[in-house]
């Protein structure tokens, strides 16, 4: 039997693992560690990289304790979700890029080359279906699974890249070469949440960290900008 009835966080020496995509990393991350420090000071994270497959077992045997982000494929009777707050999409360029100076139109878009990222995660595909659904056609100059070296990428080059709006906030923060541009088409917006697994829904431990992830992301206190 699990112990469900008692967590204490103050003295937990336990390690919480989180499936998280590496957008899902700048999301959450950075407010949970600072949440943890407060309330969990022993206590560590590791956050987790895995198919859905694995995802799914992991939840099951208690190795993974959540996942947060977009999971669409977690679903059924064996899974709980909790919506966090809605995610969109935002266009990056370098500063001084040709059509930084004016709103992007999406004749521009699409005469534009783009940086496409192929990641593991989910969100990318609601973002490539749309485009496909409308016939949106861009040239994909470049195609990276990954999101860390779009920065460097984009500020030596005039390519463009849409991805979801936390990316594009944090890198502009840290760094000045790149300046953000709204999309020439009404994206779709996505819900991110959190997901456990059953077995663990009553388990002290689990409310605990659900309790925490809830109260740090949720609308109210969504801090990206619209």
């Amino acid at each position: 039997m699990l112990d469900t009835q008692h967590f204490d966080p103050a003295s937990s020496g336990d390690t919480f693992s989180i499936a998280l995509s590496d957008v899902g990393e700048i999301v959450f991350l950075p407010r949970l560690l600072q949440a943890f420090a407060i309330h969990a000071p022993n206590a560590n994270l590791r956050s987790v990289s895995a198919s859905h497959g694995d995802v799914e077992r992991g939840l099951e045997a208690g190795e993974i304790d959540l996942a947060v982000g977009y999971f669409p494929d977690l679903g059924g009777n064996n899974f709980f979700q909790q919506r966090l707050f809605a995610h969109r999409f935002i266009c990056l360029m370098r500063r001084d890029h040709p059509f930084a100076r004016e709103p992007l139109t999406l004749e521009r878009f699409c005469d534009c080359g783009h940086a496409v990222v192929r990641a593991e995660g989910r969100s990318q595909e609601i973002l490539e279906n749309f485009l496909d659904k409308e016939r949106v056609r861009r040239r994909a100059v470049l195609e990276t699974p990954h999101f860390m070296s779009l920065p460097l990428i984009l500020s030596r080059t005039d390519l463009i890249a849409t991805v979801p709006h936390a990316i594009g906030f944090a890198y502009v923060a840290e760094h000045a070469s790149i300046t953000l541009a709204e999309p020439p088409l009404a994206l779709p917006r996505f819900d991110l949440k959190q997901h456990w697994h059953r077995k663990f829904h009553n388990d002290a431990r689990s409310q605990w960290l659900r309790g925490i992830v809830a109260s740090l992301f949720n609308d109210a206190l969504d801090e990206w900008p619209k």
